[in-house]
């Protein structure tokens, strides 16, 4: 789809917790979609909630996005001709927009008390209503649509706190375009008068700093979750107010993403409740709780992006596996559902394994050789990468690849139990010494002619292969299941493999 104006989308967080895999979601298909249209792709900080702000969280959604190759084209750190991106810098352009709705009378001025509004609340919960500060509501209401002007101005002056409050026309309906879920309609009735600024902290609210920053940006297409559908006739009204309905962006709410099991968002609670990740990076919440990260779980960045972006989008293809560029050439709007998309903890550790299985044996040599230096194991890349090599199908993540190449690096201390009862009786004893004395024979294990010369002797025998193997895979790794035993004696060579065999021999009973 060709779109007339330039393509800039933005995403923007508030800096008042860890990253969620969903807002990851939410800068991914933004980043996708600029990138698909060769548009711009904008990180705004919306830092104007002051009482919700969390030390840290700012730098942690800047390392999440880059972890997951999502780089901004403008934003806080790489600036750009509509700077400053973070919002608690921009205060003073707001207060100028807010007050122009007062003058044109799309806004107003209110200086009900918290106190106030609570007992009004209160009092219609009593009667089983709920309160709610509209058309009907506040001409008996402490603002400026009910007081003299003389009041209001004596109030201003002497310092009273006031908010500014957008004047939600009365019975009418509004009419929106989502890109996603279609036409629209909702009649503002149904809504309340939403508070723009607060003269208290000199900020406005995310309704009016969202929409004046939008269009300050150029922004050409907001794309956010679905949580903020119920805040579109809003903004539709408040570009209308402003005089820029002509050039307001057009609007896609995404799907949610939702438990594993059960109704409802995913959220952290679910994370802890089945043992996964709901945040792209270990997090260090001021209070000292630390969260589960993808990153430090093992995943793969281009396995974590992989999976992100099938819960709600599909390419209309049975592909699963996309790269960064793969997802700029599938992506479109127009095949993101409707629906809330499941998440399937499973189906992530599919795709790691997929990805992991991709990488080249000497990158993921590189990944592990601190992990087995912490184990005690002192080996070059190469060496490692020709372990891995052997090992690298049955891994989902690099720390399985430590644990699966640990017994071919280091002779086994110990053997499984539940394969010693199985695969170490007498009869299978004296079978592994007979082939012990076959391989002594040999100047060297190549895996592929030991392995034909081992299985020919085995046959002529009319012993078991498969016991056998699992006798001589216990011998030298200390487990009764594994890889390609020639490979991995190959790997460790002749004597090692001998020694082994001779250490099981005297140490199980």
């Amino acid at each position: 789809m060709a779109f007339e104006r330039r393509v800039r989308v933005r995403f923007a967080p508030s800096p008042t917790g860890a990253l969620h895999i969903g807002g990851v979601r939410t800068a991914l298909y933004n980043y996708l979609f600029a990138k698909a249209h060769g548009g711009d792709f904008l990180l705004r900080i919306e830092d104007t909630d002051s009482q919700r702000f969390v030390p840290g969280a700012e730098a942690y959604i800047s390392e999440a996005l880059a972890w997951c190759g999502i780089v901004p084209d403008e934003g806080v750190e790489q600036g750009g001709p509509h700077a400053p991106y973070r919002q608690s810098e921009r205060r003073e352009i707001y207060v100028k927009y807010a007050l122009q709705l007062v003058e044109s009378g799309n806004a107003y001025y209110a200086f009900d008390s918290a106190e106030s509004l609570s007992a009004l609340r209160a009092e219609c919960e009593g009667r089983g209503e709920t309160f709610c500060y509209d058309a009907r509501t506040r001409v008996k209401l402490e603002n400026s649509l009910s007081l003299p002007a003389e009041e209001v101005q004596k109030r201003i002056e002497r310092g009273d706190q006031w908010v500014i409050r957008f004047k939600m026309p009365e019975c009418e309906d509004v009419h929106m375009d989502d890109i996603i879920r279609g036409h629209i309609v909702i009649n503002t009735s149904t809504l309340d008068d939403k508070v723009l600024y607060k003269s208290a902290d000199a900020l406005p609210t995310y309704h009016l700093a969202n929409i004046v920053d939008d269009h300050l940006m150029e922004i050409s297409h907001v794309i956010r979750g679905e949580e903020w559908l119920p805040s579109l006739p809003l903004h539709y009204l408040l570009y209308r107010a402003f005089g820029w309905s002509d050039s307001q962006p057009l609007f896609a709410h995404l799907p949610l993403l939702l438990k594993p099991q059960g109704q409802g968002k995913l959220s952290k609670r679910d994370g802890d409740k089945f043992g996964f990740p709901v945040f792209p990076l270990e997090w260090h919440a001021p209070d000292g709780e630390v969260s589960m990260g993808y990153r430090e779980q093992g995943y793969l960045p281009e396995a974590f992006i992989n999976m992100l972006s099938l819960l709600g989008w599909n390419p209309g293809t049975e592909q699963e596996i996309f790269d960064m560029q793969g997802l700029i050439n599938a992506f479109s709007l127009e095949r993101v559902s409707k629906n809330g998309a499941r998440f399937n903890h499973e189906k992530a550790k599919w795709f790691n394994a997929q990805w992991l299985h991709s990488k080249s044996d000497a990158f993921l040599a590189e990944t592990i050789l601190p992990l087995l230096a912490a184990k005690g194991i002192d080996t070059t890349v190469e060496r490692a990468a020709a372990a891995i090599e052997i090992v690298k199908e049955r891994a989902t993540f690099p720390a399985d690849l430590v644990d699966l190449t640990y017994n071919i690096f280091v002779a086994p201390a110990s053997y499984d139990e539940k394969s010693v009862a199985k695969s170490w009786k007498a009869e299978d004893v004296e079978n592994l010494k007979r082939l012990r004395e076959l391989l002594a024979g040999e100047t060297e294990i190549d895996a592929e002619a030991t392995e034909a010369k081992v299985r020919e002797w085995i046959i002529a025998e009319g012993l078991s292969i498969g016991k056998l193997m699992n006798t001589f895979r216990l011998a030298v790794l200390g487990v009764g299941q594994g890889p390609s035993i020639f490979a991995i004696c190959a790997f460790i060579g002749l004597e090692e493999t001998l020694s082994r065999i001779d250490a099981a021999i005297r140490t199980i009973k």
